[in-house]
């Protein structure tokens, strides 16, 4: 099967889980949809805010690698997939003003405006794919639950009035494949590359491993370490702390699946 053959198989797969979420045939989480292709997580600010926003990514890649960003208004994303409408093809959203979140609509017709300039950001979800062809367990995979994410004590860099607690995704594992899911994360900066802590969660001001943030509890085992990545859901606990007057996120571990494959994204 030639390149071309399978990024047209891969864009076809993409376009098809996009219609049943647009549907609203599927509304849980997309870890596992469309394997091959990128997910997203999603940021929609009013034009006076995204400027701050786009220095926040530049000053903090891990947690938000850029993979896009539209021009005011713009709801569809060539570069990210034929088709793309921002305001409908995400399994679930949230809507927050003043930092509260106020709704988690299925799509956002009554509440999209002119002004609005969205970005997209990798999601791990990318690399899990890559870890599981490696023969590593991602548990909240094999567990049919979204991945657990936690705020922590580690600082973002702040960039004008943004600024808050940096999110990280956790994977439990035995030590040995913690080594190697290292090596292999590594190779997508993207898609928030390595992971930023293995261990004890206390060291990084997370106080209860049983109970996230966001997301779902998984199992692990006595014979595993927790290891974390930066979150792409980092951006919702700056909404939290910041509180600006209206923006939109996806629901966590609820992405926008989009035509890039994930191999794309590889640096070597």
């Amino acid at each position: 099967m030639n390149q071309v053959h399978i990024r047209q198989t891969l864009a076809s797969e993409a376009a098809r889980c996009r219609a049943l979420i647009r549907r609203g045939e599927h509304a849980g989480p997309t870890a596992g949809l469309a394997p091959g292709c990128v997910q997203a997580n999603l940021m929609i600010l009013p034009r006076p805010l995204a400027d701050e926003f786009l220095l926040f990514c530049q000053r903090n890649p891990k947690p938000c690698p850029l993979l896009a960003v539209t021009e005011p208004g713009q709801y569809a994303v060539p570069a990210a997939g034929d088709g793309i409408d921002l305001r409908r093809d995400v399994p679930k959203y949230r809507v927050w003003r003043h930092g509260e979140l106020v709704s988690e609509p299925g799509d956002l017709m009554d509440v999209w405006q002119d002004d609005l300039v969205s970005f997209l950001i990798g999601c791990s979800f990318s690399f899990e794919e890559a870890l599981l062809a490696d023969g590593i367990d991602v548990r909240h995979i094999s567990q049919g639950v979204n991945v657990p994410m936690y705020r922590t004590s580690i600082p973002t860099a702040g960039a004008a009035s943004l600024n808050g607690p940096l999110v990280v995704s956790m994977r439990p594992m035995k030590a040995s494949d913690a080594i190697r899911a290292i090596q292999i994360t590594s190779r997508f900066p993207s898609v928030h590359g390595a992971p930023v802590h293995l261990g004890d969660p206390a060291h990084i001001g997370i106080r209860d491993i049983g109970r996230p943030d966001y997301g779902d509890p998984v199992t692990i085992h006595k014979d595993e370490i927790p290891v974390f990545w930066a979150c792409g859901v980092t951006p919702q606990a700056i909404i939290h702390t910041v509180k600006p007057a209206f923006s939109i996120t996806h629901a966590p571990g609820h992405m926008l699946i989009t035509d890039i494959s994930n191999t794309s994204l590889a640096s070597f």
